[in-house]
């Protein structure tokens, strides 16, 4: 009987059949939005919006990981013409884009689901063929990225172009417009990518932003730009919807900084002067795309700074996501890769049911269904 009961504790369950508590499963009020669980869609860049315009078959693949209660943050989504580097990223910088992503949001929220879309510029991590007449990409600097390869990446042989200071107002503005326009879409907020070696991030990390301008230099002047683009989009559309996403210790597209633990600092402290929505910041232990390693560094010290909701991502699964939150190292937990294979996530930890593999060959390609809305559900597989 001992061994049974064990059984059913590993399971979640109780032997009265009642749900043990799991930390994952439990309620947490972020601002307005009552959210049932603390299980977050990660932003996951999937290739399959044609043209730049969000496909109908979006419609069933976000609606599959929606459940009651539950926080989505949309794929990266471009702002503008200058903004691409990869083949068919959506965009919502214009009125057809738009007008694409109503359905998608109505159906999140016929199922009770929070969304949020994330805009994104990708700056130097591009090429010309993604630029308006062949120009070269915007950065903070015209130092250009190291030669690399991958099923998502491009092949970078070019020099981007440093923004002068008078342009920088503009990009600035056009974050704001798409803010405007991801409201006007239904979306319940943005969540500004200031990760992952992009045009932000390209500001923010000594080892790229090499500016001598009131944008480059000391800690404050790298920040500069990131928090004009947070501020304009709060005065846009309101601070209550309003995110970001950093990754101050990652060194994605050769974005790293000399002191990682002090620009985490440092941005969390002024964020808190906007009273933004939450701050979703990526583990030390992901310094590379897709390499989870050892790591005494820690995004505690933001953590116990930030004054929103913390949300954690970067290689977590059930058990190191329920430490989080028991542990209050975070409030809620984004999961990538692991969401996308099972698009009912919240249940099968809520069950500590066995989970899908992912299929990392189709991360990227442009099918409509194949790796995509073909994973299976729970129900389907017993």
């Amino acid at each position: 009987m001992a061994m049974k009961e064990d059984e059913a504790e590993e399971n979640g369950h109780k032997m009265a059949g009642e749900l043990t508590p799991v930390p994952l499963i439990t309620p947490y009020k972020m601002g307005k939005f009552q959210l049932f669980h603390r299980v977050v869609l990660a932003p996951l860049t999937r290739l399959r919006s044609f043209n730049c315009i969000p496909q109908p078959h979006a419609t069933l693949y976000y609606s599959q990981r929606t459940t009651k209660g539950g926080l989505l943050i949309s794929e990266a989504t471009v702002i503008s013409e200058t903004a691409q580097g990869y083949p068919h990223t959506p965009g919502i910088w214009t009125k057809k884009q738009v007008e694409a992503w109503k359905p998608i949001v109505e159906a999140v929220h016929a199922k009770g689901g929070i969304f949020f879309c994330q805009i994104w510029h990708v700056g130097r991590v591009s090429n010309t063929d993604f630029q308006p007449n062949g120009q070269a990409p915007i950065s903070s600097t015209d130092k250009p990225l190291k030669p690399r390869g991958g099923s998502s990446d491009i092949d970078v042989k070019f020099r981007p172009r440093r923004l002068e200071t008078d342009e920088i107002p503009q990009i600035v503005n056009d974050f704001r417009m798409a803010a405007r326009n991801a409201v006007e879409a239904g979306f319940d907020g943005v969540e500004i990518h200031g990760a992952h070696g992009y045009l932000l991030d390209q500001f923010l990390k000594d080892q790229v932003n090499d500016r001598t301008d009131k944008y480059g230099g000391t800690l404050e002047n790298r920040c500069r730009f990131p928090l004009e683009v947070v501020d304009a989009v709060v005065d846009e559309i309101g601070a209550d919807k309003v995110g970001i996403r950093l990754s101050p210790f990652a060194n994605y597209s050769d974005a790293g900084d000399s002191n990682p633990e002090a620009l985490g600092l440092y941005m969390v402290e002024s964020l808190n002067k906007y009273g933004i929505q939450y701050c979703h910041m990526v583990e030390p232990r992901m310094k590379t795309m897709g390499e989870k390693g050892e790591t005494t560094q820690s995004l505690l010290p933001m953590r116990k700074a930030f004054n929103g909701t913390f949300i954690v991502a970067g290689g977590y699964d059930r058990e190191d996501g329920n430490k989080a939150i028991a542990s209050h190292y975070a409030d809620l937990v984004a999961y990538g890769r692991i969401f996308l294979a099972n698009p009912d996530l919240p249940r099968r930890f809520e069950l500590n049911a066995p989970l899908n593999k992912y299929n990392r060959g189709t991360f990227y390609i442009h099918d409509p269904v194949l790796g995509y809305t073909d994973y299976p559900f729970l129900e389907s597989t017993t």
